[in-house]
């Protein structure tokens, strides 16, 4: 069973949902239609890695993307919650990578296909320790970023989000139903590129989180 670590203790994971498309300069820079409401996909529990751990390229791919996010972690049920009381139910937050295969995606997509054979595989869902909410004076203006070799290659803010956290909890929780153990992507800045075998990732959210993969 796969667990995450929340504030220095272990706790089984659940679902992991990803959001897309939520930064309007990502959604520019690979062409896509801009969103009238989140889109989701899951990843399967399988794909998590923690720091620590080494990310492991799927060899039917020639272009794995590196996607830097702010990762929410559930910890309480919850069906049908308003925005107002989303946050709530949040336990704490990390920042992780939702690898792609944007190859494997293209095809996909031009088929009309799901998408989890280019997000889904192992090592696609990599993640720091989650801190606690109380940490965080306001989600809806955190910066965070990735450097890949030491280059900064992406960064971010929440405040540029389509959809903020509270409104993504809101939706899931309508749609789908959240429970304990949920970890809930919330989609990537532009800057995305692909990586190759040795790479070193350092993904930091300034004054909170700062940890490193490394492509066997």
């Amino acid at each position: 069973m796969k667990t995450i670590l929340v504030e220095g203790r272990e706790v089984a994971l659940s679902n992991i949902f990803c959001i897309g498309r939520n930064y309007a300069e990502h959604v520019k820079e690979l062409k896509n239609a801009k969103p009238t409401e989140p889109v989701v996909f899951l990843k399967p529990t399988s794909a998590l890695i923690q720091s620590g751990e080494n990310i492991t390229l799927p060899e039917y791919s020639h272009d794995v993307h590196h996607e830097c996010e702010l990762i929410i972690y559930i910890d309480k049920d919850v069906n049908s919650v308003s925005p107002q009381r989303a946050l709530d139910y949040v336990g704490g937050y990390a920042i992780g990578l939702d690898l792609t295969a944007r190859d494997v995606q293209s095809q996909l997509k031009t088929k009309g296909l799901p998408w989890t054979k280019a997000k889904g595989f192992r090592s696609a869902a990599c993640v720091s320790h989650f801190i606690s909410p109380k940490l965080i004076d306001d989600i809806n203006a955190q910066q965070f970023g990735l450097k890949v070799n030491g280059e900064l290659r992406q960064q971010g803010n929440t405040k540029d989000m389509m959809f903020p956290c509270a409104e993504i909890i809101s939706y899931l929780s309508e749609v789908y139903g959240l429970q304990a153990g949920d970890i809930i992507y919330t989609g990537t800045p532009a800057g995305v590129a692909a990586l190759k075998s040795g790479d070193e990732l350092e993904l930091i959210w300034t004054d909170k989180i700062d940890v490193k993969f490394k492509i066997a």
